[in-house]
């Protein structure tokens, strides 16, 4: 659950920055929810659009191979809790 929690602090730390929360925010929501639920070969390649070094690709990647251990209703309820989280950002 470790990683789960670092996802929540780093979407609370970008979206609630009120200099980037208006663009950050969706950015956030279609990665989060990549992270949860798209399969890991689809994920990988949708971090090539970011151009990322190969270490920070290869980290994002074993995030979601701890994600991908967690149950799919676990998941679920991350991000339900995610999704509030980001709603109060952009009030």
């Amino acid at each position: 659950m470790k990683p789960v929690l670092s996802v929540l602090l780093l979407t609370l730390a970008f979206c609630c920055y009120e200099a980037n929360a208006g663009d950050v925010c969706p950015n956030v929501v279609t990665e989060v929810g990549g992270l949860f639920f798209i399969p890991t070969f689809i994920y990988k390649s949708s971090l090539q659009k970011y151009d990322a070094p190969a270490e920070a690709v290869e980290a994002k990647l074993t995030v979601k191979k701890c994600i991908d251990n967690i149950s799919l209703w676990n998941r679920l309820r991350v991000l339900g809790a995610l999704t509030r989280v980001l709603k109060e950002c952009n009030s």
